[in-house]
């Protein structure tokens, strides 16, 4: 075989970036909450990984009861408290909006049981230290359904940014220019805080999984004209890390033409190397395709761009990531990887992102732990 044709056969890359199960697959598992992503994400996902999902409950009891016979489901609970009285319930994934989050959250620590938050994990940085409090005062452990670190390509670039094939980090940058109608969810609508809360959030996360935490962020948020939310649905945030790493995320939801100009892609350079792609599930939405990935090496081939096939996508494959890290993380009793701990450093850019905008200058994440410690 010569040296191209060695090349060319990448299966020895394993970047080892399909989401992980426990060992034991019994652990039960209550979903509060049987909306859209339940039905689209969390059930396909959690089928795909043969976990168990032991009971719902969601205030339209019909909807819950609709959606447990389509996945098989046991059990759907009268109330939350019938719930969280269940034994056979150790872990509870809530799939509720970031207002209700707290206080069902507290209840479900008081309960002893183990969670899977949805993002955001509170709309205001106080709400969301109370989780991670509740959390460690019940001895419990919490997550975030921060899923984005285990799509395909985010997942895959950190296995190579781990083997040092990227040499030191310098430039993270992620660009998505679609057509989302956030105005679909009438909740949405409403909302002050709109596309760095619930969406580039997973974005602000996804970096930070792969560069570290950055010192200080500066951001801007703008609207459309004629839109009908109230909030920001055209971003940009610079991220400064220590060093000379930097990151930028730069996102519309607003574009004007066909589905052939979209585009969802992400960069990230180092002194050694380049990895690039796209993030599939934005393609041809809601339906999606699988991410791609290319990577050069100084340390790896001086002269070749790699192209390993990646199979999965964000949405739904992803969600096994974030469960399955929480399972595994009980099983061997260790926080997990996405806890509401590590959680709250990417609330802090989120809301200095806010701050940023309203006083347009850059914010460093401290200003709002600190804003926090002195409100305690």
């Amino acid at each position: 075989m010569t040296a191209t044709e060695t090349l060319g056969n990448t299966e020895w890359l394993d970047l080892d970036y399909k989401p992980r199960v426990p060992q034991d697959r019994s652990i039960g598992i209550a979903i509060v909450g049987a909306g859209e992503i339940v039905e689209a994400c969390h059930l396909p996902a959690y089928r795909m990984g043969e976990l168990n999902v032991v009971g719902l409950y969601d205030m339209d009891a019909a909807k819950a009861r609709t959606l447990a016979d389509k996945f098989g489901i046991a059990k759907v609970y009268g109330t939350l408290d019938e719930l969280l009285a269940d034994p056979q319930v150790r872990v509870v994934d809530l799939a509720v909006p970031a207002k209700a989050q707290p206080g069902i959250a507290a209840r479900v620590a008081e309960a002893g049981k183990h969670m899977l938050c949805q993002k955001p994990l509170a709309e205001t940085y106080a709400e969301a230290v109370a989780i991670a409090d509740a959390c460690s005062r019940a001895g419990v452990k919490g997550a975030v359904n921060q899923q984005m670190r285990w799509s395909p390509g985010i997942r895959a670039t950190h296995t190579i940014i781990r083997r040092g094939w990227l040499g030191e980090l310098l430039q993270a940058s992620i660009a998505v220019n679609v057509k989302q109608e956030f105005a679909n969810w009438g909740w949405l609508r409403t909302m002050p805080t709109l596309e760095f809360m619930y969406h580039s959030i997973h974005y602000i996360d996804a970096i930070r999984f792969l560069f570290g935490t950055p010192e200080y962020i500066y951001a801007d948020g703008a609207r459309f004209p004629g839109q009908q939310c109230v909030g920001e649905t055209r971003t940009l945030l610079h991220m400064k890390f220590p060093g000379e790493a930097r990151g930028l995320i730069h996102d519309n939801h607003n574009h004007i033409a066909g589905e052939e100009d979209w585009y969802a892609t992400y960069r990230f350079e180092g002194t050694e190397g380049i990895v690039k792609g796209t993030n599939g599930s934005l393609y041809n939405y809601p339906v999606g395709r699988e991410d791609t990935l290319s990577f050069h090496s100084k340390r790896v081939h001086p002269d070749y761009w790699f192209t390993p096939s990646l199979h999965g996508k964000w949405f739904p494959h992803a969600f096994l990531g974030t469960m399955g890290e929480l399972l595994r993380a009980i099983e061997e009793d260790r926080e997990p990887e996405n806890s509401v701990q590590d959680n709250l450093l990417t609330m802090q850019i989120v809301f200095a992102a806010y701050r940023s905008m309203a006083e347009n200058r850059p914010v460093r994440l401290e200003e709002i732990a600190q804003e926090e410690a002195v409100s305690c």
